[in-house]
């Protein structure tokens, strides 16, 4: 029997993109998932980020800011979790009021995520890259633009969560498609005899020394 050389690793991502899609459909016919998925999503970047972030930062006013963002972000996160819970128990009612609110919640996060770092940018010194300065640019007028869209409620972000999971699960059904691939390639060749096992051998060492025998000295003792 041979030592398996390829693992299983494409199995896993098969059945993680079976549950991505499954993820994004579900929040596509269940409006009420948003708020606990966005909610998820608030919690896990503040909390997940906030000890590097903090310890990264030269200044104390970066800190404080960046400090108030992160508790917003968890008590932010906190409530939308309550509600989505609350609305799955409740048979998933949605009132135009908690449409509201989700709306406002995700305008005031995006802009004040957009505003901090252009603050700290422009106004404490922060160096940064240019992707990340555009990133927020693009954050905040996302932020402008729902503000401006009277229709905008979950349902936007229950789109948007399914276009990647789509593109999550596509990813990850690719990827394993090509260890899979590989494994049976090499269970081909494990079958024909082609695959070689590689044999260690020990060996002596080899030493060119002559033996020398050890003679009896057949002096007489003198005393």
């Amino acid at each position: 029997m041979s030592k398996a050389r390829y693992g299983y690793g494409w199995l896993l991502k098969w059945i993680l993109a079976a549950i991505l899609l499954a993820v994004g459909l579900t929040v596509l016919f269940n409006k009420e998932i948003v708020f606990f998925i966005t909610g998820v999503i608030l919690v896990i970047f503040s909390i997940f980020r906030v000890v590097p972030l903090l310890k990264s930062l030269n200044k104390e006013v970066l800190r404080t800011l960046n400090l108030i963002e992160v508790i917003f972000g968890v008590i932010l996160g906190v409530i939308m979790i309550y509600v989505g819970v609350n609305a799955l128990k409740n048979d998933g009612e949605i009132t135009s009021t908690l449409s509201l609110v989700y709306k406002y919640t995700l305008v005031f996060v995006l802009a004040f995520r957009a505003i901090i770092f252009l603050y700290s940018v422009t106004f404490l010194e922060e160096k940064t890259e240019q992707p990340k300065f555009w990133f927020h640019l693009a954050l905040f007028a996302a932020a402008s633009m729902i503000v401006v869209l009277k229709d905008f409620d979950e349902t936007w972000v229950a789109y948007l969560l399914l276009i990647i999971s789509i593109a999550g699960s596509a990813y990850l059904g690719y990827d394993g498609f090509g260890g899979y691939k590989k494994y049976r390639e090499y269970s081909k060749a494990l079958n024909d005899g082609k695959v070689k096992t590689k044999q260690v051998e020990k060996e002596l060492p080899e030493t060119n020394q002559p033996i020398v025998e050890k003679e009896e000295d057949e002096r007489p003792y003198i005393s």
